[in-house]
């Protein structure tokens, strides 16, 4: 039985439940949509534009898609995730998206209670996981529509801030707002268990059951509301573990350098430079943040300017404007010198000459070697050379981890690579791709960035699999306890166990 306190739960919430999802981001909003009975059928008005997936889902169009052979309607599928349930599920709600066209979803959606499975959702703070704490100034990735979910039209509840933007990307803002919404819009407030720090999981015996504690923590400051610690799958940033690093000034969160540029006393035109090391796009933002208020930058990444890994390739120009613009400077110059005098030293004591930009120089195929109490940062490039450098600040942002301390060995048996720390990017969760059930763990599952889905447009899936599974289990046996686990998103939009 779950451990939860009485008096966090809404009056009809059973305290015993088969289903227990942790993280209250799209990942877990989503799922609980589908849990609560929401169930999607093929539209009869509708035709798919794909021949093969439509035939099929003429075949069972009396059947909800959630009682399909998903498994069958993948087959022969694309798309931009690595799940194929995943990429069915968006080839449903946005056909034909990646060709550019709004074709309307080819999916009726019904209220069934028989489609019912009793479930809590537990979050950190209120629906909407890790965007409530995102920094306000960026701009979400995909598209604004992209970014709903079922049901709600993300235009429509955001009628009164819709920007008349042309490329219809959100705010974080925004979509806080939306997903809080959702939740009630929906009607699902009695499945949520807000501001709830799960602390661990374990199986009480060999049988279904888990047992699930968790703690509720009073911020007394705040007219006793409850307030949680975040700890999601994105709140541990990567580290480089290099000297020096937990220095003062040395931060790994975007949020820090907004903190600072609003104090002008911290940060100027006249400061030193701020280091931003990383490429990718948490760190384009910081380049742009700092870039924008003129306040001086220096710029590391391991990386070559032609390399085709890089982001900032796979982003049409047209739709992302500004990070291309951080990736013509990162190209326009190299670190050859460094263009602030007063700042820049390198070991041998040359004269330092002004560059292109003045407020900004690239130093790629660079890495950090230490950081000195003196704020000086040492810079190794790719031939062995050291620079040293005095800074303001330091932004490492290199990625992040997920937060599973209440999991076994933080999770890293249920990775593909054991041997190694789950990573969003580099070593997801090892799932069934059509069940999004842990191959290492039975009755244990895993959605959105742990598994690869770094992008709201494709969680969706996650929650379509879990779902189906559960239900076709219920009619072989009876559930006695369930964990489905989702910890929010990675910056990208950004989901645990």
């Amino acid at each position: 039985m779950p451990l939860l306190d009485e008096g966090s739960l809404h009056r009809d919430s059973p305290q015993t439940v088969p289903v227990i999802i942790i993280g209250n981001g799209p990942s877990g909003i989503c799922l609980s949509y589908l849990l609560s009975g929401y169930t999607p059928y093929l539209d009869p008005t509708a035709e798919h534009p794909n021949p093969i997936l439509y035939h099929k889902l003429q075949k069972a169009k009396h059947l909800p898609i959630i009682e399909q052979d998903l498994e069958y309607l993948c087959e022969g599928l694309e798309g931009r995730s690595g799940n194929p349930v995943a990429v069915l599920f968006d080839t449903l709600l946005y056909p034909n998206a990646d060709l550019g066209y709004e074709i309307p979803s080819v999916l009726q959606w019904k209220l069934e209670e028989r489609h019912h499975i009793p479930h809590l959702v537990l979050g950190k703070g209120t629906p909407g996981g890790a965007w409530h704490a995102m920094e306000e100034s960026i701009l979400t990735i995909s598209l604004g529509i992209w970014m709903e979910l079922p049901g709600v039209n993300y235009r429509e509840i955001n009628s009164k801030k819709w920007r008349n933007v042309t490329n219809d990307r959100a705010t974080p803002d925004e979509l806080s707002s939306y997903y809080k919404n959702y939740v009630n819009i929906m009607g699902l407030q009695k499945n949520f268990v807000d501001n709830t720090h799960v602390t661990s999981i374990r199986k009480l015996h060999s049988g279904h059951n888990l047992k699930k504690e968790h703690e509720n923590k009073i911020d007394t400051k705040n007219d006793q509301k409850n307030r949680i610690e975040t700890t999601g799958a994105s709140d541990l940033p990567a580290h480089l573990g290099v000297e020096g690093e937990d220095f003062p000034y040395v931060f790994h969160s975007l949020r820090d350098l907004g903190t600072a540029v609003n104090n002008p006393k911290n940060l100027g035109p006249l400061s030193d430079p701020v280091l931003v090391v990383g490429a990718g796009l948490t760190a384009a933002d910081a380049v742009l943040c700092a870039y924008n208020n003129n306040i001086p930058v220096l710029h590391a990444f391991r990386k070559q300017t032609d390399d085709p890994g890089l982001i900032f390739k796979q982003l049409p120009k047209m739709l992302y404007p500004e990070y291309h613009r951080v990736y013509n400077l990162m190209c326009s110059q190299t670190y050859l010198t460094c263009p602030f005098a007063k700042h820049g030293v390198n070991p041998v004591g040359q004269k330092v000459s002004t560059q292109l930009y003045p407020d900004y120089t690239s130093f790629p195929e660079h890495c950090v070697h230490s950081f000195q109490p003196d704020m000086h940062c040492i810079l190794r490039g790719s031939n062995g050379v050291l620079r040293a450098f005095k800074v303001s600040m330091v932004l490492v942002l290199i990625g992040t981890y997920p937060s599973l301390s209440f999991i076994k060995d933080h999770g890293r048996y249920l990775g593909l690579d054991p041997s190694r720390p789950i990573s969003c990017r580099h070593n997801p969760v090892n799932i069934n791709p059509y069940t999004f059930e842990c191959s290492a763990e039975p009755d244990l599952f895993a959605m959105g960035p742990l598994v690869g889905d770094n992008f709201v447009r494709f969680l969706k899936g996650g929650a379509l699999a879990i779902a189906s599974c559960l239900l076709k289990r219920l009619k072989q046996i009876k559930i006695n306890g369930k964990l489905i686990a989702d910890e929010g998103e990675d910056r990208e939009e950004g989901g645990f166990v």
